[in-house]
């Protein structure tokens, strides 16, 4: 029987990402600070587009959409902010959600692994995805403590537990 093993990924779900966007249009649009200021928040394409007419408005809306994003289990390091910057007399921010772990994203979780985890845990990077394979069980689950309790600056997900 071959080895136990689990697979580390960074991905947003695509449906909790459009409903975390749909509850945040529907509390700008009720608001009453966010009232004759054009706020709002939109798809463009695979980003999100946010605006208003003042830069600490859009801020406002940012932090709205921050909030709904957390309520929806999705985690702000999966979220990549620009700042905000006029366009024409409103102000903008671009928004796009990080999907896939870079390369050297996934070295650093790799050295992490090799340095700090059990003994016979070894890992292998496969395109934006991470395998980690142990003989136990329980040293999976002891990498899995592991990483959730580093900072990293990426969004992890671990799947296909065998």
């Amino acid at each position: 029987m071959a080895d136990p093993t689990f697979d580390i990924v960074s991905k947003v779900d695509k449906m909790e990402a459009d409903n975390a966007v749909n509850q945040a249009q529907k509390e700008i649009a009720q608001r009453y600070d966010f009232k004759g200021v054009g706020a709002s928040v939109e798809w463009s394409g695979e980003k999100l587009l946010l605006k208003a007419s003042a830069e600490d408005r859009v801020k406002a809306v940012l932090e709205v959409l921050e909030a709904k994003f957390i309520k929806r289990g999705i985690g702000l390091r999966s979220l990549d902010a620009g700042d905000p910057y006029p366009s024409g007399k409103e102000y903008r921010i671009e928004v796009s959600l990080k999907n896939g772990i870079s390369s050297e994203d996934a070295k650093k979780v790799s050295k992490i692994i090799r340095d700090e985890a059990p003994k016979g845990v070894k890992s292998q990077i496969q395109g934006d995805e991470l395998r980690v394979t142990s003989k136990s069980r329980d040293d999976l689950q002891a990498v899995m403590a592991l990483l959730k309790g580093k900072d990293l600056d990426i969004a992890l997900q671990f799947v296909n537990f065998r």
